[in-house]
């Protein structure tokens, strides 16, 4: 074994090492429950920026380990209100995307590529082309995994910005919808969870017709 390929062995094996080990901690802190509205009560609300940065990097260790970002942006709403919650929440989910992304591809980008290769090609292809109008589909359609979209993002070929750009504006229509629902925005209830609901039909409207507009001219050009 050449010492390229050695290096990437021991990349991969790190990586692997890695994620059950944070499958392991995961369980035993059971940080789901830890990220709560206590928690907003006790450590992040009137604590200023220190609250804030607490935030954002819970958020993002939340988020990036492929937990719901949708706690997230509920919590960001209830700590922060609607405007702001949102933000945080926004800003919160990206770093931990971005960190998924980086991660894979410095660790694991050889070791996982020459394992998966036939789903990884699959990623490629769907992505490479218009790798931000792509990322937004998966971001906007109510489908898929966020963790595993980001780590095959991370092994496959395509660039870092277009896809953290796409999947951050893809983030925003469900961030809104849960930092509202968490917000106590002044409407009743029932108003903010239709309007909630809207809002993600809305979301799932632009990603299945984006989907649809590419599987169209994909046809015309000869690609599928």
């Amino acid at each position: 074994m050449d010492p390229k390929q050695t290096r990437a062995l021991v990349k991969g094996l790190i990586l692997l090492l890695t994620l059950i080990g944070v499958g392991v901690l995961l369980r035993s802190l059971s940080l789901g429950r830890m990220v709560n509205a206590d928690w907003i009560d006790q450590d992040i609300r009137g604590q200023g920026l220190a609250g804030l940065a607490l935030f954002v990097s819970m958020g993002a260790l939340f988020t990036g380990l492929g937990l719901p970002r949708q706690v997230i942006g509920f919590l960001a709403g209830y700590a922060y209100g609607f405007v702001t919650g949102t933000l945080m929440a926004l800003t919160a989910t990206a770093i931990g995307c971005a960190g998924a992304f980086f991660y894979a591809r410095f660790l694991g980008q050889r070791f996982v590529t020459a394992r998966l290769k036939g789903r990884i090609h699959r990623v490629n292809e769907f992505l490479k082309k218009k790798p931000f109008t792509m990322t937004l589909i998966i971001r906007f359609m109510p489908v898929g995994s966020n963790i595993l979209t980001n780590l095959a993002a991370g092994v496959s070929s395509i660039r870092a910005l277009p896809f953290l750009a796409g999947s951050t504006l893809g983030f925003l229509p469900q961030t809104l919808i849960f930092a509202l629902l968490g917000s106590g925005f002044q409407v009743d209830p029932g108003r903010r969870i239709s309007l909630s609901a809207l809002l993600f039909l809305i979301s799932a409207y632009f990603g299945f017709s984006l989907y649809r507009r590419h599987r169209s001219a994909g046809a015309v050009n000869g690609d599928d």
